[in-house]
């Protein structure tokens, strides 16, 4: 997959912990979790360009 950014990201408490639940149901961490979540809603959006394009800016 490449390079990889990092970015501070503020929750609410209520939200961190059932993206927490969610990610241990689905046997993720809760980075994974989010980034899975990010990627879906922008897959879905039609935001994501090709992915087996070097250019993958969303």
């Amino acid at each position: 997959m490449g390079d990889r950014k990092s970015f501070l990201v503020r929750l609410d408490p209520a939200l961190h912990a059932a993206l927490q639940r969610w990610a241990a149901d689905d046997l993720r961490s809760l980075n994974a979790q989010v980034e899975y979540l990010l990627r879906c809603a922008v897959r879905d959006a039609g935001r994501l360009r090709d992915e087996s394009s070097d250019d993958r800016r969303v």
